[in-house]
């Protein structure tokens, strides 16, 4: 009997000591967290009174999901051998003379680039006071009468979180009660979202501007910086509109286009949700709901979340494989069927994969490269899916490897009705165009942009097509703005560069009257 009282003893003991006393991506992040572990137990314990227990949950929602969030505090500038190079973006009078400035140190030491060698993870560093204090003024900014809709799902997404991005960690909420305390007044009863949203961005607006040098800033932002610059780029506005906006209730979001579609560059926006549960887009201190488009063609929209999300590929990939950029989150979830009809892109891949791959991608052409926005499983036969692509763009199907796009098919055109156009072109059936303009970003007020550029009289402009690869067809100067070209492929996607460009010309195909069709 003693015996058999021990044994009791011993299996109670074991079961004490496994059994999960919290969430089991809880449990995760405070085995990660070192001896940082007591501040994230100090929150935990402090919301363990009944009566706390939405607080307690939001606790772990916060915490949870905590094991990829950081903050990158150290850049360099480094050429291709790591070498460091000075460089201040903001020394540069414009971003016009930045990229000169840019171009000269290539010209000299060859390709250049931002590196992160610092970075700062949550777990291990954040305060027990500062989550306790983000949880309670969330709470009652949730409790403002234009919140009160929010489900408990929503107020975790767009409420609760403590930081917007990568930006440095720090307390925004009660600077922005302070300085917007006059918001309560001028609601004057109403419990509308997209009103105290509208009230929110003017004030932003009068003192936060847009400025095209924060395009090449290693990083986004902190409260702290962009109330010294009073300048960024789209992030920092967006994070800007976030913290305000949450510090009262307003349950805003950041979307973004890793690539546009017919331009340069990317971009990121914010979103509100209204009281139905429709989100309104907007720029954080430039445009207001319902005042803002977006005038590029958008092949892949993604929603920034804070919880981990289990379908991104960046949580199915194995630990080895590396992805593309934009690709290798896994806080974001596909909103594209939100801003523009959409279809799913089925085909056969025509090249063998490369040895260890399970991912094929699907690129559009953003400054002179192709560039993954989407991705799909590869099954034997070489048959892929990728799910939800925007239409009326050119694509090229690929694979990724050593840290380049390699081609996996044939390039296609997924038509506004939802159709593959492959472009395989027929070099026995030639003709003749004429061209008299390419197609560029220009400097606006955002990264959505696009100009027309007329081709400058005696200088180069070389002539591409695609097979696998860009071919060229000829290389000649213009003479009085125009360009003739004879031979030219049938069918065959096209691209016209200006020499020493900084390669934002688009691609184009040629109609059946000799027009050029940009994509």
């Amino acid at each position: 009997m003693k015996n058999l009282l021990i044994l009791l003893l011993i299996a109670i003991s074991i079961f004490s000591c496994t059994k999960q006393k919290y969430p089991e991506n809880v449990n995760l992040v405070l085995e990660k967290a070192g001896k940082n572990k007591a501040e994230l137990e100090k929150v935990l314990n402090n919301y363990k009174n009944p009566k706390d227990s939405l607080k307690l949950q939001a606790a772990y929602f916060l915490i949870g999901n905590m094991g990829n969030k950081h903050s990158f505090v150290s850049f360099v500038l480094v050429d291709s051998a790591d070498n460091v190079l000075p460089f201040d973006v903001l020394e540069y009078e414009n971003y016009s003379k930045l990229l000169d400035a840019w171009d000269t140190l290539e010209s000299k030491y060859g390709p250049i680039h931002f590196k992160r060698d610092k970075f700062i993870k949550d777990y291990e560093t954040i305060t027990a006071d500062y989550l306790i204090k983000n949880i309670d003024l969330a709470f009652e900014a949730w409790a403002r009468p234009w919140a009160e809709y929010l489900d408990f799902n929503q107020f975790c997404e767009y409420i609760l979180p403590y930081r917007g991005s990568n930006e440095p960690l720090e307390e925004w909420r009660s600077y922005f009660l302070k300085e917007d305390a006059w918001l309560i007044d001028s609601m004057n009863g109403s419990t509308d979202p997209v009103k105290a949203c509208t009230y929110l961005n003017n004030d932003i607006h009068s003192w936060f501007h847009f400025d095209e040098r924060y395009y090449e800033h290693p990083t986004d932002q902190g409260l702290s910086e962009v109330l010294k610059t009073k300048k960024g780029r789209c992030e920092d506005m967006t994070n800007l509109a976030i913290y305000a906006m949450r510090s009262w209730g307003v349950p805003v979001m950041s979307d973004y286009t890793p690539y546009w579609a017919n331009t340069g560059n990317n971009h990121a926006w914010n979103a509100v949700l209204d009281s139905k549960g429709k989100t309104i887009i907007f720029m954080g201190g430039e445009a207001n709901p319902y005042d803002y488009h977006l005038r590029a063609v958008k092949a892949k929209v993604y929603r920034k979340t804070y919880a981990s999300q289990p379908d991104c590929i960046a949580e199915i990939k194995k630990d080895w494989v590396k992805l593309p950029p934009y690709l290798n989150s896994n806080t974001q979830v596909d909103v594209t069927s939100e801003y523009v009809p959409v279809s799913d892109v089925k085909m056969r891949l025509t090249k063998t994969k490369p040895d260890s791959t399970e991912f094929a991608y699907i690129c559009v052409f953003n400054s002179g490269e192709w560039k993954a926005i989407n991705w799909s499983l590869i099954s034997d036969s070489l048959d892929v899916n990728f799910k939800d692509m925007g239409r009326g763009i050119a694509y090229l199907p690929a694979y990724y490897k050593n840290d380049e796009i390699i081609p996996a098919g044939e390039q296609f055109i997924l038509t506004t009705s939802g159709e593959i156009e492959f472009l395989k072109p027929d070099t026995t059936n030639t003709k003749e165009i004429e061209i008299s303009v390419t197609t560029k970003r220009s400097s606006g007020l955002t990264t959505d942009d696009i100009a027309q550029a007329n081709l400058e009289a005696k200088k180069k402009y070389e002539l591409f097509y695609w097979d696998y690869g860009w071919k060229t067809l000829a290389n000649k100067p213009a003479e009085n703005g125009v360009l003739r070209f004879d031979n030219i492929p049938k069918n065959s996607l096209l691209w016209m560069v200006k020499e020493n460009s900084r390669k934002e010309e688009r691609i184009f195909t040629i109609g059946n009257s000799g027009e050029q069709i940009w994509w």
